[in-house]
């Protein structure tokens, strides 16, 4: 165990958080999404895993090491439901609410058609797996940077 870690985030999750850049987007997906399929595109080139917790849950610990980018462009992105991009499922309703609280201010998530969803997850640096099994538990974050601490 580490201090102020967010136990749910392991080593190779928090290798890849650390590795990634400013502007590199991370896939977070539900168990349904083609992953490793779709992962050995990505720049890290193999899938990751959250295991055993719902999508909000692995949403939480990972924004809490990891800025999204600014609200300039877009920084948080759902995959729309086939057919009713406008409709909201309960489980991004709950991520919704996971990114507000971590940036402290409302921050709408973009819809995502789910094939345009596909192929930017292969362009992504890498994807992380949760144990959320409802559909359309598929998320696109950018990360951000961490500014410099002022002396």
């Amino acid at each position: 165990m580490l201090k102020n870690i967010d136990p749910v985030l392991n080593a190779d999750v928090l290798y890849a958080l650390r590795s990634m850049g400013h502007g590199d987007t991370l896939v977070i997906s539900d168990t349904n999404f083609p992953s490793t399929s779709i992962a050995r595109q990505t720049s890290l080139g193999r899938p990751l895993s959250i295991d055993n917790v719902p999508a909000a849950r692995a949403v939480r610990a990972i924004l809490s090491v990891m800025p999204l980018d600014t609200p300039l462009q877009n920084s948080a992105g759902r995959m729309e439901v086939m057919g009713y991009p406008g409709e909201i499922p309960a489980v991004q309703t709950e991520v919704q609410a996971e990114i507000d609280a971590a940036e402290e201010k409302p921050s709408p998530m973009y819809g995502i058609e789910r094939f345009a969803f596909y192929d930017l997850a292969k362009k992504a640096y890498c994807v992380i797996t949760t144990g959320e099994t409802r559909f359309y538990g598929c998320f696109l974050f950018t990360k951000g940077v961490v500014p410099p601490v002022s002396a």
